[in-house]
């Protein structure tokens, strides 16, 4: 079996496609044949070291969480699933491993894939989906959240959850994807460099979803008991996550029903396709120029 893995901490130079022995489902896990994997910032990430008090210096690594596929087989205590069902899902945040032919996951974290979803739009969704899918859970109808980056993976799933909880939503976006981003819904749409006078006191929810909004304009954006979420967590974002006041700093956890309702309900652009063969170029022309813009970068699996 093949997977895109990395010998040492570093950048997209390190990422070789190299072959392993895929483990055994253990108990609660399943292990999928990959038809399609997404990629996130988390992946590149943890490849170049940012994560490594959290991952440790065990090598090699494999990358990839997101994907889509055919359950090979499953693990003791496993119920839920069984050997031929097209699932979606979210491997282990330590081990990751979805840019491959096979993968292991938690039961978990794996949900079925709604029939009418293509494999390599199933993977799109699991963790920018799930992501905002619970920072927004609270939004309630009539309300109002700003979403910075709202075109960004989780920004447009942001978008279309508080929406259908029947809040009003605004955002930041680069300037040129204005028009875009009203297309979604939002409204209105300032760019990234906005200043929050205009915008002062009217939102029950800010939402950060790149993790550079100063904390002082995301104040100002608040109403009183609103709430800031940010999902780009640093030793000091949790700190002041721990304190007294609006500030929350949260990762999305994959559970089983609310990767169950991603599925149903959201859908995302897909910007580029490309085999894993190619996947390391691609991933590089993601990383280093934000290439393809407008949508997820999918790694689809030959032969699966």
């Amino acid at each position: 079996m093949k997977r895109l893995q990395y010998n040492r901490y570093g950048g997209p130079e390190v990422m070789r496609l190299a072959e392993f022995e895929p483990p055994r489902p253990g108990p609660d896990e399943v292990l999928v044949r990959v038809r399609a994997a997404a990629s996130n910032a988390l992946d590149w990430k943890m490849r170049n070291g940012e994560l490594k008090l959290m991952t440790g210096r065990s090598f090699p690594r494999a990358m990839g969480h997101d994907f889509a596929g055919v359950v090979e087989a499953v693990g003791a205590g496993v119920t839920r699933l069984k050997a031929g069902d097209a699932v979606l899902g979210v491997a282990r945040f330590r081990q990751a491993g979805a840019f491959a032919e096979l993968v292991t996951a938690p039961e978990k974290a794996v949900a079925l894939k709604p029939v009418d979803l293509s494999y390599e739009q199933a993977a799109a969704l699991p963790t920018v989906g799930v992501t905002a899918y619970q920072a927004t859970a609270e939004v309630r109808p009539g309300q109002a959240v700003f979403v910075n980056g709202c075109l960004g993976g989780v920004g447009r799933a942001a978008v279309q959850f508080a929406r259908a909880r029947g809040a009003s939503v605004a955002g930041s976006c680069r300037d040129t994807a204005a028009d875009e981003a009203r297309e979604l819904g939002v409204e209105p749409v300032v760019g990234f460099g906005f200043g929050p006078a205009a915008l002062a006191g009217r939102f029950d929810l800010v939402f950060d979803t790149p993790g550079m909004l100063p904390l002082a304009a995301a104040r100002r954006l608040l109403k009183p008991r609103g709430t800031i979420v940010d999902i780009v967590p640093t030793p000091a974002k949790m700190i002041r996550s721990a304190l007294p006041g609006p500030f929350r700093a949260m990762m999305g956890r994959p559970v089983t029903a609310d990767l169950e309702e991603v599925a149903r309900t959201l859908r995302l652009p897909i910007a580029r396709t490309v085999p894993l063969a190619e996947a390391i170029q691609a991933l590089t022309e993601l990383e280093r120029e934000q290439r393809p813009k407008g949508g997820k970068l999918v790694i689809t699996v030959a032969g699966s």
